[in-house]
């Protein structure tokens, strides 16, 4: 008996090929009576709606070519999120209540309201109020952003958002994006800072052909694009030659890529591709903004290699857990990459309709397309109640993480819930997160005696989760992780950039194979590198990277070979490659750290005048940007000049009183003018703020050392060391300050830790 949704989801389908009535006649006779007329009526309501939605079409957009010729793909568009990902703010694209509506969290007040037809936010906050016109609509579910103009051509999205889920969940709300804290003005994660900008860090996800165009002179954006949302341009490219020679194009004369089927043949598990090897470079398209990255160019192109235009982030906490599971708000690209799924060619498409973007079948059916039901989709294997919220494979294998309030979103490394790693490494698992009054120890057993022991992980495995927790390796158990091709390569590739926090040198031999890797991610973390190497064999090794295929790779191979003295037959090509580089931080200057990584490439040229203009251009453009005061005030120190370097970390603490490193450099600032009093109880306040960080107490105490106050010191470290267990620094220091005391007992008992 076939089921109901799933020949909705069937008809739909069906419908925009014309194809309906035979697809009735085809099932009808596995149909119950009920479900027949059921599926009729849903049938004739969607041949009503077929008509292409003008609203999410600009006529003038090259996306409006395409619509004449693709009727049933601008159909099926309109359904997805890429449709609404922006709109001008109107009666047909604003879902929040605007019926002066006040929403109001921690001091901070909006009131939503309609006049003269135009919608907008007065929004207050101590005693300033800013009345904003609201200009585009940002998204639409689970929550529609406003975006508004701060200054000419900067657009900011407003504190509070509209929960647009159904009200039985909670929805239909104005909330604010930070609801279990307080955002002042002075964070950098106010909505008026550079890091709630749009036109820096949304835009170019969310609408065709965007160009941030930021003048970094200025200090201004006058951003373009092609389509206000997200249409054809960003996945198919504009195509100029396929819209002026339809008639010659409508006769398919190039073969179908990925021409084969996923089949599961009897006594399998799960189904296996057969056909020609599977060209998944498409996938680029969609890993352009599913991904977290920095951008490399000023907006992207269809069809272009991902490390052309973005550099990716690696697997590193605390954007994801020790394991690879997603923890910060990293999108899709990272969690792939590590599953099985990504290994044996699934893509994209095989779980998302490519057009509406939704899954092609709810439920377990989806997984099910490859994974055998009678293994996996029964009690034996799940161990819940069939149809029940624990017998979703979703809900084991893709947990989700909520972010921005209210967004769940499921975590794509596929992974299997590991509670007796969850013990040793702190990591999430699926069974607690469901069963939130139960703890891993509970979890661990109850699967062992489900399943039996847990496979034993192998040993480079659960070395690089030590390694990723922060924990000491050796060079050798560091190099076999890289070399483990049972390793998925995004994985191995952090692995080998963790060595530029591991070690301090590198041999030429040990990195060479890595530079010359076929894995495009090992050669862009290689490259990352150079510096741990002598100069000839930076030379030697990085410098053929100039000419990679990737403009990823070439960036770093240059940035890792400035003040080298390289051969004049290379400099052509470093030069190239440099001015890439150049481009690439030109783009992301309109950020503190964009900034800062032009200062610290003036630093490694020698050019101290432009790293100090770039370092207060940072501070300028990104005031509560705390890294831009530190390298300042450690510039001027570097070049003696103390009355500056003291000026800004005045300004720092002005700014960021809050802020753990900005104390602890002023205490180092006050210890080396020899003001241990001052110092202490600004290393105090660093500890107070940071009190995970062992460095901070290490100061604090020889601070009170300095002061003569070795009692007190020796009481503050006993009391506090309990948090840093194994630390030899924190022993050490207890066993010279007993011994300065002549405390015997004291002695001891660090001895004992």
């Amino acid at each position: 008996m076939l089921n109901v949704n799933n020949i909705k989801i069937i008809i739909e389908r069906c419908i925009l090929n014309s194809k309906l009535w035979f697809l009735l006649v085809l099932v009808s006779p596995y149909l119950w009576a009920d479900q027949g007329e059921v599926v009729k009526n849903y049938a004739k309501k969607l041949a009503k709606t077929d008509n292409v939605d003008s609203h999410f079409i600009n006529k003038k957009s090259p996306n409006a070519t395409c619509i004449d010729c693709h009727k049933e793909q601008t159909h099926a568009w309109q359904k997805s999120d890429h449709a609404k990902s922006m709109a001008i703010a109107d009666k047909t694209s604003v879902l929040g209540d605007f019926n002066n509506i006040s929403a109001e969290h921690y001091g901070q007040k909006s009131l939503f309201y309609i006049e003269n037809g135009k919608y907008k936010a007065k929004v207050s906050y101590d005693e300033k109020v800013d009345i904003y016109d609201i200009k585009y609509t940002f998204g639409h579910f689970p929550l529609q952003q406003y975006l508004v103009e701060t200054k000419q051509g900067a657009l900011q999205v407003l504190p509070f958002a509209w929960d647009s889920r159904k009200k039985e969940d909670n929805g239909q709300r104005w909330y604010h994006n930070y609801s279990n804290e307080e955002i002042r003005p002075e964070d950098r994660l106010h909505w008026q800072q550079p890091l709630q900008n749009w036109n820096g860090m949304c835009a170019d996800c969310h609408s065709d052909g965007l160009v941030r165009n930021y003048d970094e002179t200025t200090n201004k954006f006058d951003s373009k694009w092609d389509d206000i949302n997200v249409g054809c341009l960003s996945c198919h490219g504009d195509m100029p030659e396929h819209s002026k020679n339809i008639s010659t194009l409508a006769k398919p004369s190039i073969k179908k890529k990925n021409t084969g089927l996923w089949l599961r043949k009897s006594g399998q598990k799960t189904a296996h591709w057969q056909g020609a090897k599977r060209d998944n470079a498409f996938m680029d398209n969609c890993f352009a903004c599913h991904s977290l990255r920095s951008p490399l160019t000023d907006g992207f192109k269809a069809n272009t290699p991902y490390l052309d235009q973005f550099t990716p982030q690696m697997l590193n906490a605390p954007m994801y857990h020790v394991d690879g599971q997603i923890q910060e708000e990293v999108y899709v690209y990272g969690s792939f990459l590590q599953s099985k799924m990504f290994e044996n060619g699934v893509n994209c498409l095989d779980c998302h309709d490519q057009h509406t973007m939704k899954l092609k079948i709810e439920g377990n059916g989806l997984c099910l397309q490859c994974h055998g039901a009678e293994v996996y989709n029964v009690p034996t294997h799940h161990q819940h109640e069939q149809e029940s919220t624990g017998a979703q494979c979703v809900n084991c294998h893709m947990p989700t993480n909520r972010y921005m309030g209210v967004d769940d979103r499921r975590d794509h490394s596929f992974k299997i819930p590991r509670p007796d790693l969850s013990i040793q490494f702190d990591t999430p698992n699926a069974c607690v997160q469901c069963h939130d009054d139960k703890d891993n120890l509970w979890a661990a057993k109850t699967l062992n005696k489900w399943h039996g022991n847990p496979k034993a992980l192998s040993s480079t495995r659960h070395n690089y989760y030590l390694l990723n927790s922060g924990q000491p390796i050796s060079l050798d158990k560091h190099k076999a992780i890289i070399n483990d091709k049972d390793i998925d390569v995004i994985t191995r590739a952090t692995a080998l950039r963790l060595l530029n926090m591991t070690t301090q040198t590198l041999s030429g031999q040990f990195l060479k194979p890595y530079l010359k890797d076929k894995e495009d991610l090992l050669r862009l973390s290689a490259a990352t590198l150079g510096g741990l190497l002598n100069e000839n064999h930076r030379i030697s090794l990085i410098a053929p990277l100039l000419k990679d295929k990737y403009k990823a790779v070439r960036i770093e191979a240059a940035r890792n070979l400035i003040n080298t003295n390289m051969a004049a037959n290379t400099m052509t090509v470093f030069r190239a490659a440099f001015n890439e580089l150049l481009s690439a931080n030109k783009v992301n200057s309109w950020r503190g750290e964009g900034r800062a990584n032009q200062a610290v490439l003036a630093m490694s040229l020698g050019n101290w005048a432009g790293a100090e203009k770039s370092f207060k251009a940072a501070i300028e453009v990104d005031p509560y940007f705390e890294s831009g005061y530190l390298n300042l005030s450690e510039l001027y120190r570097n070049l003696q000049r103390s009355a500056q370097e003291q000026q800004v970390l005045n300004k720092a603490l002005l700014k960021l009183p809050k802020s753990a490193q900005v104390q602890y450099a002023f205490g180092l600032h006050l210890i080396r003018q020899q003001q241990h009093n001052k110092a202490t109880k600004h290393f105090a306040k660093a500890m107070s703020f940071a009190p995970e960080q062992e460095q901070y107490l290490y100061t604090y105490v020889l601070s009170l050392d300095g002061e003569n106050k070795t009692k007190f010191a020796l009481q503050k470290l006993k009391m506090k060391i309990k948090k840093f267990k194994g630390s030899q620094q924190l022993k050490e220091l207890g066993l010279y300050l007993s011994q300065k005391v002549g405390d015997e007992k004291s002695f001891n008992w660090f001895q004992q830790l």
